[in-house]
């Protein structure tokens, strides 16, 4: 029986496993995509607001010439990390049950059946888009992840969000030659946007680079044109594609399966803020997971102390 099974193979689940590692705890870390699978799917031209020192693990040097790391630095330094640490993975392998037991915890997967006296989750967010919920939102030219701009060259592109996700993809496109169109539900550019991008998207609306529909939201999609509800009524434009970059949720179905209470209203899962421990005595939380629909307080720099509180209390449990 294994001491932990760690699930997600993240920046947090990785640092997870260094952390079980060092107080010599057997372990093993089920991820159901690839490595650290959610930065292999954001944007190719991704660059991090924080800095390569914050995105350390395990007191492992992240070194880069930047001042802030980009995407394919980030996954370099993070499957470096896995390698030379010798960390036991199974990629591509997705859990599908976990029951409890006296002696801990059965966890059940697509290729096997293992036995664990404590589960760690660290699932992150960035597998579940939130929907619009609109007419037409099914349609092939809907899009809720976005990895490179070419693809969207002189077409006519609608992107809906306001933060650093639809920001990013507006400005970028914009740069390849996308005709494009910012439908924000506020009435600005989101606090949150990245402090070194904020004034260049600002500056594009300003001079009409990019339209910008501000307190309005998309009300329907077809195939070559959408609906904007707009404070003067509704729009009608062209368009090729839409770009829903309205955030991403955990799967709080998944959660509730396992028996962890979720608040009512934003779905913030019950947990020890000591020691990360769920009200399921064993299963521990750590990452973003843990914000219910508040993915925008978690990142890997404040979160990857999360590691070390869950095998402190692990170990300290282990003295009793």
């Amino acid at each position: 029986m294994l001491d932990i099974l760690i699930i997600g193979g993240g920046p947090i689940g990785l640092a997870c496993g260094l952390a079980a590692q060092r107080a010599g705890l057997s372990f093993l870390i089920v991820e159901k995509g690839c490595l650290v699978n959610s930065l292999y799917n954001y944007p190719s031209t991704m660059t991090f607001f924080s800095t390569s020192e914050k995105l350390e693990i395990g007191g492992i040097p992240f070194v880069t010439i930047n001042n802030k790391p980009v995407r394919a630095e980030a996954l370099e330094y993070y499957r470096r990390v896995a390698v030379s640490r010798h960390l036991p993975i199974n990629l591509f392998e997705e859990v599908t049950s976990i029951t409890k037991d006296d002696n801990g915890y059965t966890i059940t997967s697509a290729k096997g059946v293992y036995q664990a006296k404590n589960v760690i989750l660290s699932t992150g967010f960035y597998d579940i888009s939130v929907n619009l919920d609109i007419p037409g939102e099914h349609l092939p030219k809907v899009k809720h992840y976005y990895l490179d701009p070419h693809y969207y060259a002189m077409q006519k592109v609608v992107v809906v969000g306001s933060s650093n996700s639809a920001i990013d993809v507006a400005l970028e496109t914009y740069r390849k030659g996308a005709d494009v169109t910012l439908v924000v539900r506020g009435d600005e550019i989101s606090s949150r946007v990245k402090y070194w991008v904020r004034p260049d998207i600002i500056n594009r609306i300003k001079e009409g680079s990019i339209k910008a529909y501000f307190n309005s939201n998309l009300k329907a999609i077809r195939e070559y044109e959408v609906d904007i509800d707009t404070p003067e009524g509704t729009v009608t434009i062209a368009n090729d594609f839409v770009m829903a970059m309205t955030g991403y949720k955990p799967n709080f179905n998944f959660l509730k399966k396992l028996g962890i209470n979720l608040s009512e209203d934003k779905y913030i899962p019950q947990y020890n803020h000591d020691t990360m421990e769920t009200n399921m005595p064993g299963m521990y939380l750590a990452g973003v997971v843990v914000g219910g629909l508040d993915t925008h307080l978690w990142f890997i720099e404040n979160s990857r102390i999360h590691a070390d509180m869950i095998i402190d209390d692990i170990v300290r449990k282990r003295l009793i």
